[in-house]
């Protein structure tokens, strides 16, 4: 694995395994999350064994992020399943 560089237009922290989290707006946390969501049965169903992983991995980091951002969501009261 390479060492992490910086984009020369930004200051993006990049890896071959792309953005860290942290260095993203919330605008780009949101749409990076959305593509995510959008690939994964297609990743689940039909990508090698190399792609799920760096799926599950990705799909971590940004929901991570995503939490530690907003710990305190709303949460739908309509979709629980039990009471919590």
């Amino acid at each position: 694995m390479t060492e992490p560089r910086i984009e020369p237009a930004s200051e993006f922290v990049v890896s071959e395994i792309g953005i860290d989290p942290a260095g993203l707006a919330d605008e780009d946390l949101f749409r990076e999350l959305a593509s995510l969501h959008r690939t994964r049965l297609r990743t689940l169903r039909h990508g090698p064994e190399a792609a799920l992983a760096n799926h599950l991995r990705r799909t971590g980091e940004l929901e991570g992020e995503y939490l530690s951002r907003y710990p305190g969501r709303e949460v739908d009261p309509d979709r629980l399943t039990q009471n919590f």
